[in-house]
This record gives structure tokens, C-alpha cells and sequence, in this order.
């Protein structure tokens, strides 16, 4: 537990995660939630916290460290959870600050899905940086990973509204079971990606 709190509070309190919501509050004065640019910014933005804590930590030689404190698994899984939980909140805490400073609404109608969106898109950039351990391929992943999807429905296969991750941030289309379906689906490729994250950094650190 102790080693999950000492990752949060790096992840949270930190300049990063401030430069994160200050851009973010700043793209969503220019153009709103329903922007195009805030949409395509929230893949890359979520990632500056904590996507690359791991890789940081590695080449500086302070996992061998940490590793004689922890547990192999309890440290992959602190990286994990708060990166995911750094990103989500760098995207949400500044839509609560402009819808609060926009409107009467203290919350932002889809605040869920901007929690669920960003914490996804932090932990594919996360295993990005795993598989890779390029920093390039870490922030920049998600990005191109989203882009390509925006193109694959809009081009392809427009019928597949749900490989669109714009829908899965402001929904325009009708899911089947309402927003609670965007809930369980991000909420299952969170835990899939975090698994995934799991196996690969157990292999990188047998290196360790």
C-alpha cells in the first residue's frame, strides 16, 4: 500500500500533472467540449503525468531499489493505478473547473466517460512505454492510436461507432444499455491493458 501512496502522491502532486490540467483548462476555454481539438488533445494530454514513471525509474537504476521495499507485482500495479489515476484526474479536474466557471453545473455532464477516456488512454501509453521503453512511442502513442481509429470508423467502417473513441468521450451515436455500455466497455479495456502492462514489465524486471 505504501508503495500505491508514494506513486499516487508523485503522480498527482507534481509538475507534469499541473501542466496537464492547466493545457487541458486552457483547450477547453478555446473551443468547449464538443471541439475538435479537445477531443484529439485529451489521448496525448492524459499521458504527461505518470506514463513513463516506470521507464524513468529504470534508467536511472532506482527499481532495484524500490524492488528490495516491495513486491514485484505490488510495484507494477502501483505504477499502474496511478498512472491511470493521474491521467483521468488531469482531464477531469479541469472540466470541473471550467464547467463550474461556465455554467451553474458543478459536474460536466459526460465527467464519467472524461475519467474512464483519460485513464484508458494514460494506461495504453503506459504499456506503450513498457513494450518499447521509447518515451516517443509513450506519449505519442495513444494519440496515433486514437487517430487511427477516428479514421478506420469515419473512412471504413462507419456502422462501428464504438472503435471511435470520440464516441466513447461525447456519445452521439445510440449504445446499446445508454452510457452505462461506454462505462463497461473502457472499464474492461482499463483492466485488459492493465494486465497487459502486468506481463510485460514482470519480463522487463527478471532483467532487473
Amino acid at each position: 500500500m505504501n508503495s500505491l501512496e508514494n506513486d499516487l502522491r508523485r503522480a498527482v502532486f507534481s509538475v507534469p500533472f499541473l501542466c496537464a490540467a492547466v493545457l487541458q483548462y486552457l483547450i477547453l476555454q478555446n473551443g468547449g467540449f464538443e471541439s475538435e481539438l479537445y477531443r484529439m488533445s485529451v489521448p496525448l494530454v492524459c499521458t504527461f503525468p505518470y506514463t513513463c514513471a516506470w521507464l524513468s525509474e529504470y534508467n536511472s537504476g532506482f527499481t532495484k531499489l524500490s524492488l528490495t521495499r516491495t513486491t514485484v507485482l505490488s510495484y507494477i500495479f502501483a505504477k499502474y493505478l496511478a498512472c491511470i489515476a493521474a491521467g483521468g484526474l488531469s482531464e477531469l479536474l479541469p472540466s470541473l473547473i471550467y464547467t463550474s466557471v461556465t455554467t451553474d453545473d458543478i459536474f460536466p455532464e459526460n465527467w464519467l466517460l472524461i475519467l474512464l477516456c483519460s485513464a484508458f488512454w494514460a494506461g495504453v501509453s503506459a504499456l506503450l512505454a513498457a513494450l518499447t521503453g521509447s518515451r516517443y512511442s509513450a506519449y505519442g502513442g495513444s494519440f496515433v492510436l486514437c487517430y487511427f481509429l477516428v479514421i478506420l470508423h469515419e473512412r471504413y467502417w462507419e456502422s462501428c461507432y464504438f472503435i471511435n473513441p470520440y464516441e466513447w468521450l461525447v456519445p452521439k451515436s445510440e449504445w446499446f444499455m445508454g452510457k452505462t455500455g461506454i462505462y463497461i466497455m473502457l472499464s474492461g479495456l482499463i483492466i485488459i491493458t492493465g494486465l497487459c502492462y502486468a506481463i510485460v514489465l514482470d519480463r522487463r524486471l527478471e532483467n532487473v
